[in-house]
């Protein structure tokens, strides 16, 4: 008897504990902080409060169950994405003021009348002000630019400390709370603390330093600059030329997105946290001086809160460049000691070829291998990879430079189509032609194209989709495209998309999971897939690349091609009637620029010299003939495009310099329709800053 009545009441209690309304445990790091979290309790008590000493300490209670949410800034978002911890930013705050308020800038302030007009780059064995030893403004953006560009040399921890190497970079400095390295507090004003003993501290302590003449360079927020005093101010930037301090938009050390609330991957729990912030009542979350501190639990000029798009992780909120700034800062190795470059590739063909690149790339004078093989599912995926520093580059198509310098990813080196420019690295870079090609006879032209059926070489590809679908958009201002086209195959739509319709998959009878994949699994993806679309009559229409039908026509490409004639095909543009495929500069949809290496900022001269040196041995003209960089086996235009003769450097260091003005301005207007957005770049840019 007694046992069943122990074992009722146990049960009895469990029921009560199931159906307790759930409670958000919100993780605190003082006592300040913790009187307002008790107010908020108060106002509304579905949180509660759990006090721990640091971020981390908070991050790893939440890790462990023990509290569910905090708010953070960049480099605590870092640290709790990773592995150890497997955090993710689930709501940013917002700011009061322009759109590029939701970042918070770096930057290196010197006087303009300094006697010798140094740059960022000629900051060895000056003095430096920095607001504060860890502040991302002051510190970590800073110097984790300077080590990243190798202007501080260190080479890790291993090396010798961080703290060591600045010191002996600069030949003094004020960081306040660097005690322990003499000439790091050198400069200070008081004390060497982070506190109004030091005069020095802070953003506006670190300006002082800088106007009072103790320092020659200051590394802080440009917006605490005062009003007055900007017109005697420059900032240095990383080309190693001045601007006006009005310019820090461009000219600038890095920038630290908005400050983030981060919790488990728990979508259930995620939307509790939101719904919950989203209905206080009576309580200001954004006010802290009543309870005598700044910045309290949210960041005291935030002005309200906003949703951080689904499966976004910390690398993907806070943007390649950040990271590897960041991380420059745990364990810096110089990119130019790595053995390897990670090369990502998309499907089980590109892979094998890969592996054999891997296999022939060995460097007898290392004793390793010049390049590895990553592999993920798609090209978005690659880029998530190389922004996790899983992978460190891959080649794309421009709709997908875009997309990846969104992330802050880099274009490196481009596919150049023309031998004769290959010899000359200052020429022009390769472009190629977006064309539209219909049968001979088919009677489909541009003014008749509504209703067809359309082949494309994928989702967010530029001669495929980007170029046609922005035509049509511009004609008919109508985001839904299934509205245009009857039926198509453009890899990467979603699985019940009319685009999705027409796709072939790899051929199996049933269970066919490739059917509309955006990878070579699906055979009808890529240039010569859409062209094949249109040639076995699943399309009346292909978008792709000029070059294209003779590839695969007159003897050309492979089985399936082996009986066509090139003049079986026509193009067709607007305005236009049809004409023949030779006749490709008067008729096309758009000049577009060539496919490009991408890769991380800091990866861009390993990726460099690597390239060159693989295309030396492994190019057209290759000097070992076991592997070719540009042919295919078991595909077409794996890694690279086929037609490639050689890679070359691109002089332009951001994604939209190479796309150039007209491509980004058709770009940006496309992007008017969010549902050809990637969810990918949705992550990267849904803070109106980037």
């Amino acid at each position: 008897m007694k046992l069943l009545l122990l074992t009722a009441f146990l049960g009895c209690l469990a029921t009560v504990f199931a159906n307790a309304p759930p409670t958000v445990k919100w993780c605190v790091i003082s006592d300040l902080e913790l009187t307002k979290c008790q107010d908020l309790q108060k106002s509304s008590p579905v949180f509660s409060c759990v006090r721990r000493d640091t971020p981390l300490a908070c991050i790893m209670a939440i890790k462990a169950g023990e509290a569910d949410a905090i708010t953070l800034s960049g480099e605590d978002i870092y640290t709790a994405g990773l592995i150890n911890y497997d955090l993710v930013p689930i709501i940013a705050e917002a700011y009061m003021g322009a759109n590029h308020d939701a970042c918070f800038y770096s930057v290196a302030v010197v006087k303009k009348d300094s006697t010798s007009q140094f740059g960022l780059r000629d900051l060895r064995g000056r003095k430096s002000c920095h607001s504060a030893l860890g502040d991302s403004e002051g510190w970590n953006l800073p110097i984790g630019t300077l080590i990243s560009n190798d202007v501080i040399p260190w080479e890790g921890t291993d090396d010798r400390p961080l703290l060591q190497g600045v010191s002996e970079f600069f030949s003094a400095s004020c960081v306040p709370g660097a005690q322990g390295y003499q000439n790091l507090c050198q400069l200070c004003k008081g004390d060497c603390s982070q506190s109004t003993g030091n005069e020095y501290f802070g953003d506006a302590g670190a300006f002082k330093c800088l106007a009072d003449g103790a320092g020659e360079v200051a590394f802080m927020n440009p917006t605490e600059i005062p009003a007055s005093e900007k017109n005697n101010y420059e900032l240095l930037c990383q080309d190693n030329t001045r601007q006006a301090v009005s310019n820090y938009l461009t000219c600038n050390l890095g920038r630290q997105p908005a400050r983030a609330v981060v919790t488990r991957k728990d979508k259930v729990l995620a939307e509790l946290i939101w719904t919950s912030l989203t209905s206080v009542r009576g309580f200001n979350l954004f006010i802290s001086a009543r309870y005598g501190g700044k910045n309290l639990m949210f960041t005291d000029t935030a002005t309200k809160l906003q949703q951080v798009p689904p499966d976004t992780d910390s690398f993907l909120y806070l943007g390649a460049e950040y990271i590897s700034k960041i991380s420059s800062l745990k364990t810096h190795v110089t990119p130019s000691l790595q053995s390897a470059v990670r090369w990502c590739a998309v499907g089980h063909p590109e892979l094998a070829k890969c592996d054999l690149w891997n296999g022939n790339s060995y460097k007898p004078d290392s004793d390793s291998n010049a390049i590895e093989c990553q592999s993920a599912s798609t090209v978005e995926e690659c880029f998530k990879k190389i922004m996790r520093q899983e992978a460190d580059a891959i080649a794309v198509d421009g709709g997908q430079v875009y997309t990846a310098g969104k992330c802050g990813l880099v274009p490196v080196m481009v596919e150049q189509y023309d031998e004769a420019k290959c010899s000359n690295s200052g020429g022009s870079a390769s472009s190629y032609y977006s064309v539209a090609v219909v049968k001979r006879g088919s009677g489909v032209t541009w003014a008749n194209l509504k209703g067809k059926r359309s082949c494309h070489t994928g989702i967010g590809r530029t001669a495929g989709w980007n170029i046609p679908v922005g035509i049509v958009h511009k004609q008919t201002n109508n985001c839904d495209f299934s509205t245009f086209f009857s039926s198509g195959c453009a890899p990467g739509a979603p699985s019940d998309s009319v685009f999705c319709r027409q796709c072939k998959g790899s051929g199996k009878a049933v269970g066919d999971e490739a059917k509309c994949s955006p990878s070579q699994e699906e055979q009808y993806y890529g240039y010569a897939g859409a062209f094949r679309c249109l040639v076995e009559d699943a399309g009346d229409v292909a978008f792709i690349k000029h070059t294209i039908v003779g590839e695969n026509t007159n003897g050309n490409g492979p089985d399936w091609a082996k009986d066509l004639r090139s003049d079986d095909f026509q193009l067709i543009c607007p305005g236009k009637d049809p004409m023949p495929i030779s006749d490709y500069e008067q008729c096309h949809l758009a000049k577009v620029p060539a496919h490009a290496v991408v890769t991380r900022p800091e990866m861009r001269t390993k990726v460099v010299k690597t390239l060159v040196d693989q295309q030396d041995r492994f190019g057209v003209h290759g000097s070992d003939d076991k592997f070719r960089m540009f042919q295919s086996e078991g595909g077409k235009n794996l890694l690279f495009k086929d037609s490639t003769r050689c890679l070359q450097e691109i002089q332009a260091k951001s994604y939209d310099t190479f796309l150039g003005e007209e491509y980004m301005t058709a770009m940006d207007s496309l992007r008017q329709c969010t549902a050809n957005t990637p969810d990918l770049e949705k992550s990267c840019t849904f803070q109106t800053c980037q």
